[in-house]
């Protein structure tokens, strides 16, 4: 018996159909990972747990894990059909590159408006990731921790950036910063074990 589309004729149900994406595995734990691993180095130079003179040291992670990885994971995400994943691994992907080409350039000899460009690059990231964290209450509890964390150390690393003769606006920065990469890889580490283990071993809070 054929399928009649359109025409409410009382033929056969239609064939369901898999969800887009689904014989992809869930790039979501690598993007997080990325992100928690590339924030936690950087994060510990702005804390100054290791000394600014090494945050050379995080240019390389920063293009190929945080940038060039992340952003992988993000179009995984658009192909499961994903927006927020997507959105949000594709653009924080373009954040670490777009930093590491960034750090290359000497703003230093800018002065105090070198400082600025810094300080308007993390409120821009800032007022972003505020509407995404906006979207993440709708993902799960571990996700909307990881963003609202985010949030907060981006506008902090921003006015420490805009006031530059203050280096603690940063170092706090730094500090919630490493509370954002833990954050992030707790929500990595579940979703990697959700899958090797079969069951949710972790709670995330799912919100949907």
């Amino acid at each position: 018996m054929s399928t009649n589309y359109g025409t409410g004729s009382p033929t056969e149900a239609p064939i369901s159909r898999p969800l887009p994406g689904a014989h992809i595995a869930d790039p979501a734990p690598l993007g997080l990972g990325a992100f928690a691993l590339t924030t936690f180095v950087l994060s510990c130079v702005n804390a100054n747990i290791v000394p600014q003179a090494l945050v050379g040291g995080a240019l390389g992670l920063a293009l190929a894990y945080g940038g060039i990885c992340q952003f992988a994971a993000g179009m995984w995400e658009f192909a499961k059909g994903n927006t927020f994943g997507a959105t949000a691994f594709c653009s924080y992907g373009g954040f670490w590159v777009a930093f590491w080409w960034l750090a290359e350039k000497d703003l230093a000899h800018l002065g105090p408006d070198g400082y600025k460009v810094v300080g308007i690059f993390l409120l821009g990231w800032a007022i972003f990731t505020a509407y995404m964290t906006v979207a993440a209450t709708r993902v799960s509890g571990a996700v909307l921790t990881v963003f609202v964390l985010l949030t907060v150390t981006f506008l902090i690393l921003a006015i420490g950036w805009f006031d530059k003769e203050s280096s603690n606006w940063i170092k706090i920065g730094g500090y919630l910063g490493i509370l954002t990469a833990l954050a992030a890889w707790y929500a990595s580490f579940a979703g990697v074990t959700a899958f090797t283990f079969k069951r949710q071993l972790l709670p995330v809070a799912p919100r949907n």
